[in-house]
């Protein structure tokens, strides 16, 4: 159950979607989600990755760059507005043009004056069966950032970046209270059900890890429904710093996740739970090596 709310918690809202091949659809639905969240009471909002069309990443194909818009663009301008009227934050993901043969998977955070307070660009870029990524996308170039706004201070990371405790770690180094990882992940077809259970067992695990390793809040905003030949897993959650899922949404429906989230039990966590203080911040120079020596 959410928490109950006191005078330091932020609400958080995840729209968890399907998506068609309309991008103007998607982002009506997503706008329509961001509406939903607001007036359940959410003040940062997180839609789910590449929102604006359908994973268009099981293929290689040069025409689906035309996807591809600027930031600033159509889709931040419409998201600010929004989040101007609502007064929300937003941590939008969208596929950037950065410039011709160079474009980005990149959260954007549009705080509540409908302004970008900042960006964040892929830096994990995946290259599975259904997933290549590395045909598309340039990996990030910005680092790993804490954005404050007007409702909190929030970490964006992106999908793949789910699975490295480095990049959750950095990310909380600088501040964050939140880490939002815009998700889209699913099963590939014909995979035996316990592989399944095992795959989401993982990705779930490694998230709340993260929450327990630096004692912030996780919140995942993962697609749902069959695009192609991946059935998305959506089950969008929100972990606390001790790692415990206080909201979970289906596996298998669209839903708009509206959670209470008390800061003070960052605090709390965290000095029970020293793992920052106690870092040896002197005897980790091997992690800048791939492997080994």
């Amino acid at each position: 159950m959410p928490a109950k709310k006191n005078g330091n918690s932020t609400t958080v809202g995840l729209v968890q979607m399907t998506c068609d091949q309309k991008p103007e659809s998607n982002l009506k639905k997503a706008i329509d989600g961001i509406s939903d969240a607001a007036k359940r009471g959410a003040k940062i909002v997180c839609l789910q990755e590449l929102f604006r069309s359908q994973y268009f990443c099981q293929t290689e194909d040069i025409e689906l760059f035309k996807l591809a818009e600027t930031i600033p663009g159509p889709s931040t301008d419409a998201v600010g507005k929004i989040a101007k009227q609502k007064k929300v934050v937003v941590i939008a993901s969208l596929f950037e043009k950065r410039a011709a043969g160079v474009y980005h998977n990149t959260a954007v955070i549009i705080d509540a004056t409908g302004k970008v307070a900042g960006k964040y660009r892929k830096m994990h870029i995946p290259d599975d069966p259904l997933y290549y990524e590395k045909f598309y996308f340039t990996p990030g170039d910005l680092g790993f950032q804490t954005h404050v706004t007007t409702h909190g201070k929030v970490g964006a990371l992106v999908c793949w970046d789910q699975w490295f405790p480095e990049a959750a770690r950095l990310t909380a180094l600088q501040g964050a209270q939140f880490l939002f990882y815009p998700t889209a992940i699913g099963w590939l077809p014909d995979e035996e059900q316990s592989m399944n259970e095992a795959q989401h067992s993982a990705w779930e695990t490694i998230q709340r890890a993260h929450a327990i390793a630096n004692g912030v809040y996780v919140a995942v905003v993962n697609r749902v429904g069959k695009e192609g030949k991946l059935t998305f897993w959506g089950q969008s959650f929100v972990a606390d710093p001790f790692g415990r899922i206080i909201a979970r949404a289906s596996a298998d429906r669209e839903e708009v996740l509206v959670v209470d989230c008390d800061l003070s039990k960052i605090d709390e966590t965290r000095q029970n739970w020293p793992f920052l203080r106690d870092r040896r911040i002197d005897a980790y120079d091997g992690l800048r090596l791939r492997y080994g020596e």
